[in-house]
């Protein structure tokens, strides 16, 4: 009994995880759909890396959280940052920019949570 309490508080702290971090990386993606660059790391800008490192790092250490969680409940694992993170980087030269690739990304998650 008391491992299925441990699992059924664990599966609700990754639920709560999970949407912690789909609200942070709304919120990150709607900054940049007004026209910050920095968060796809379109440029590779020290500067803009810099002013975007904290919110990668929160992204990513929460994205860790949920994977460990996901693997002790054997879960599926997590793929939206994993998505996000490959997402990132040099664009082709034809790409979009970075606050297009955003807003696509917002359009793409109120989908999601559509269904």
């Amino acid at each position: 009994m008391a491992r299925a309490d441990r699992l059924e508080r664990l599966d609700k702290r990754r639920s709560e995880m999970e949407a912690d971090y789909t609200e942070a990386l709304i919120a990150a993606l709607e900054v940049t759909a007004a026209g910050k660059w920095g968060l796809f790391d379109h440029n590779a800008d020290k500067i803009m890396r810099a002013a975007t490192a904290p919110v990668i790092k929160a992204l990513s250490d929460l994205a860790d959280e949920i994977a460990e969680a996901r693997e002790q409940l054997f879960m599926e694992p997590f793929t939206l940052h994993d998505e996000f993170m490959a997402a990132r980087g040099k664009p082709l030269a034809n790409a979009v920019g970075e606050p297009k690739q955003a807003r696509a990304w917002l359009e793409r998650l109120k989908s999601d949570n559509k269904t």
